[in-house]
C-alpha cells in the first residue's frame, strides 16, 4: 500500500517529543544530517536527530513552504529565521509499505545558516543527552 510520507512526518514535525517521532520511524531507519558526514543508522538515533531539530529550528519563523510527492517518498523544503539568519533547507523522506519512515534525508543552505545549525544542533543534543 502507498502511503505519503509527508502526511506521516507532519503528525510529529517539530513536537521535540522523541516517543511520538520514534513512533513513526522503522527499526533500521536512516538519517543523513547536513553536517554529519556518516549517515546515522536506527530509530533512536534518528528520532533523537529529528527532536532536536524540532528544539533548534522550530521557532514562529518556521514553516514549511512546497511539498513534492511520489509514491512512498516525499519531498518537503522548508524555511525558518534564527538570530537574524535565514535557513532554507529540504527534508527528503521515504516510508515502507507500512507507513513507516525508512529514510529521512535533510540539505540546508546557505552555508552560513548550516555553520550556524552544526553549532546549535550539537549544543541542542548534547543538552538532551543530559
Amino acid at each position: 500500500m502507498a502511503h505519503n510520507p509527508a502526511e506521516i512526518w507532519h503528525k510529529v514535525a517539530l513536537s521535540r517529543d522523541v516517543d511520538a517521532i520514534a513512533a513513526i520511524l522503522h527499526d533500521d531507519c536512516i538519517f543523513e544530517s547536513p553536517v554529519v558526514h556518516t549517515p546515522q543508522l536506527g530509530k533512536a538515533i534518528t528520532a533523537k536527530y529529528l527532536a532536536a531539530a524540532g528544539h533548534t529550528l522550530g521557532n514562529s519563523d518556521f514553516a514549511y513552504v512546497g511539498e513534492w510527492h511520489r509514491e512512498n517518498s516525499a519531498i518537503l523544503e522548508f524555511q525558518t529565521v534564527i538570530d537574524g539568519i535565514a535557513i532554507n533547507g529540504i527534508d527528503m523522506i521515504s516510508c515502507d509499505d507500512d507507513g513507516l519512515i525508512t529514510h529521512f534525508k535533510v540539505m540546508v543552505r546557505p552555508l552560513k545558516a548550516m555553520n550556524m545549525l552544526h553549532q546549535k544542533m550539537g549544543e541542542m543534543l548534547m543538552k538532551m543527552s543530559g
